[in-house]
C-alpha cells in the first residue's frame, strides 16, 4: 500500500511537471477520535500535532499529493459498572500519504478558496500510552490506515490555512486475539497553517 501511494505521487508530480505548481509546508493541530469503543470504553480525542508539506499541481483542478509527520492523542476511560478503572491517553506517532484531488472555487489574485478529498494513508510508526495503564503495544494495531480525507483550504497571498477531516476506513486493531473484535476506526479532524512557494496563476 505504501508503495501505490509513493507511485501515485510521483505519477502526479510528472504529470503536471509543466502546470502550475507550488509547494506548501505546513504545520497544525490534529483531534483523533476512535470509534465503536467495547461495552465499558469511552475514548475521547485530545490534541496532538503534525508537520509536512504538500504540492498543488495545476490550475482551477489541481493535484494534491503530501506528506505529513504527526503524534496523535486519545484519551482512553475503562469502567467497570460505573466505576472508573483507570484512564489514560493512548499516543500515535504516524506517517501521512496523500493523494488528493482539488478545485479552487476562488481563484483570485489575493484570495484562493479550495475545496479537496482524496485516498491518504497512515503509516503506523510508533504507539504507547503515556501512564502505561492501557497496555497496548504497536503490534495490537494494523500497521497502516486508509483514509478519505477532506480539506477546505484558504489562501491569502503567502498564507495558507486548512482545516480538513479524515475518516478512517480501515480497522485499527490488528488481528491478535486480545483485540481483534474491537472494530474501532480512526475519525480525525485537523488544521494546518502554512506558506504557499510557487505560482498558481
Amino acid at each position: 500500500m505504501n508503495k501505490q501511494f509513493l507511485t501515485l505521487a510521483f505519477g502526479l508530480f510528472a504529470a503536471g511537471a509543466s502546470a502550475q505548481f507550488q509547494v506548501n509546508p505546513q504545520a497544525g493541530v490534529n483531534f483523533q477520535q476512535l470509534t465503536s469503543p467495547l461495552a465499558g470504553v469511552e475514548y475521547k480525542a485530545n490534541i496532538g500535532w503534525q508537520l509536512g508539506a504538500d504540492l498543488r499541481i495545476g490550475d482551477r483542478l489541481y493535484f494534491q499529493p503530501g506528506a505529513f509527520f504527526g503524534r496523535s492523542a486519545t484519551a482512553v476511560k475503562t469502567y467497570s459498572s460505573d466505576t472508573l478503572l483507570y484512564e489514560d491517553d493512548l499516543v500515535r506517532t504516524s506517517l501521512k500519504l496523500k493523494g488528493m484531488v482539488g478545485y479552487r472555487i476562488i481563484d483570485s489574485y489575493q484570495f484562493d478558496l479550495r475545496f479537496a478529498m482524496g485516498p491518504t494513508y497512515d503509516v503506523l510508526l510508533s504507539v504507547d500510552d503515556r501512564n502505561d495503564e492501557i497496555g497496548y503495544n504497536k503490534g495490537d494495531f494494523n500497521s497502516g490506515s486508509l483514509n478519505l480525507d477532506a480539506a477546505l483550504g484558504f489562501d491569502m497571498g503567502l498564507v495558507t490555512v486548512e482545516p480538513n477531516v479524515s475518516f478512517g476506513l480501515s480497522r485499527v486493531f490488528s488481528d491478535n486475539p486480545a483485540v481483534k473484535d474491537i472494530g474501532s476506526k480512526y475519525l480525525t479532524y485537523g488544521l494546518t497553517v502554512g506558506i504557499n512557494l510557487g505560482n498558481d496563476d
